[in-house]
């Protein structure tokens, strides 16, 4: 699967999150054939966890599921670019590639300093920089779509 096909699968996903009540974020994982092997949705208001992005929940599963090598060959594909935490656990799960829909800065400019999104403005490649080993980023793509989970939500 392509990467543009899979980030429109982690916006429906995104979409899918905010009508289960949570925070409109989505997230897929893609094994190294390029099929989609994992979903999830944010959780931060149902599951009542801060932590609950749909890029953790997802490296959560991963993690759980697929050995050291399946991880390095797999991409992480999230409507949203990771925010540092999520980054940070992408990086240590040892997931080789990141594609992003909505840039971080246009999160924010939509969010700006609301209390359920306190949006930090530190682009995932920032953080990964800082890594020893290399994650291969893509993105933003398809901005415009990513954005619509997000029209009207944060007020």
């Amino acid at each position: 699967m392509d990467h543009l096909t899979a980030l429109r699968r982690a916006i429906d996903v995104a979409h899918a999150a905010r009508a289960h009540g949570n925070h409109p974020f989505g997230a897929v994982l893609l094994d190294g054939d390029g099929r989609i092997v994992l979903e999830a949705e944010n959780t931060v208001v149902t599951h009542r966890d801060a932590t609950g992005h749909a890029e953790t929940n997802l490296v959560r599963l991963a993690s759980n599921q697929l050995d050291a090598d399946e991880l390095a060959a797999a991409t992480l594909v999230t409507s949203t670019e990771p925010c540092a935490m999520c980054t940070g656990a992408i990086y240590w799960a040892g997931i080789g590639a990141v594609v992003y829909g909505l840039p971080e800065s246009e999160l924010y400019a939509m969010t700006g300093a609301h209390p359920e999104n306190p949006t930090l403005l530190l682009p995932c490649r920032d953080v990964l920089a800082a890594g020893s080993r290399a994650v291969d980023v893509t993105g933003p793509l398809l901005a415009d779509e990513a954005r619509a989970p997000h029209e009207g939500f944060w007020g």
